[in-house]
């Protein structure tokens, strides 16, 4: 692995239109465009498990500004990672999945003094949204749905277990052959042996790609 490592992180001989691809941060060593790239250079070198952050998403407050500046860092890279791996045929068994920790309030959270121009949104546990590309899942399709306000979902609602349950299909694993008795509760026992794809996870949040091959 020290052998191997310092060239698989070495950018440097990348062509310049992979950089253009990124954006111009791909650049820069610890932005998110640079992880996207690293990210496609270790799948590459089929590493199994590729987790991506970026943080600063938590905007109780300043939140027009704080999402544009959130967008210009994550959304060129983001589909830029999915189009790379996918002209280089790694795509196919490559699940990246791209969410946060949950999502946000359709109404303004003012500050203390009640400055509309400084508003952001608390927390949502109600309603979030994340994507799944490659991997074996079917591209361009969007399921379920919200109330007309973004408050809740209330169609084609989606368990935290049946999101799991799903990502482990996709890996090629049965989520009800991998739990185990823990007392009188069964907990789910993420295990990740035996898959079939590669996982690339980018997470936003307060906190995604993953990489998993069999």
């Amino acid at each position: 692995m020290q052998m191997s490592v310092p060239e698989v992180v070495d950018i440097s001989k990348e062509p310049d239109h992979v950089f253009d691809l990124y954006g111009a941060d791909a650049r820069i060593p610890g932005t998110y465009a640079y992880n996207c790239l690293l990210a496609r250079k270790l799948a590459e070198q089929d590493v199994n498990f590729i987790q991506l952050y970026h943080m600063g998403w938590d905007h109780h407050g300043n939140l027009p500004s704080g999402t544009r500046r959130q967008a210009r860092q994550t959304d060129q890279p983001s589909a830029a990672l999915v189009q790379d791996l996918k002209q280089r045929g790694l795509l196919e068994d490559t699940l990246v999945v791209w969410g946060g920790e949950f999502g946000r309030l359709p109404i303004a959270q003012l500050p203390g003094d009640k400055n509309e121009a400084k508003a952001g949104r608390d927390h949502n546990k109600n309603a979030m949204v994340s994507w799944f590309a490659g991997g074996g899942t079917r591209g361009g399709v969007t399921y379920g749905s919200t109330d007309e306000l973004g408050l809740a979902a209330v169609e084609d609602r989606v368990s935290v277990e049946d999101w799991h349950a799903t990502l482990l299909h996709l890996l090629g694993l049965n989520d009800q052959r991998l739990s185990f008795l823990n007392g009188v509760i069964r907990t789910h026992k993420n295990r990740l042996d035996n898959s079939r794809h590669r996982t690339c996870h980018c997470t936003i949040g307060n906190g995604s790609g993953r990489r998993a091959r069999g």
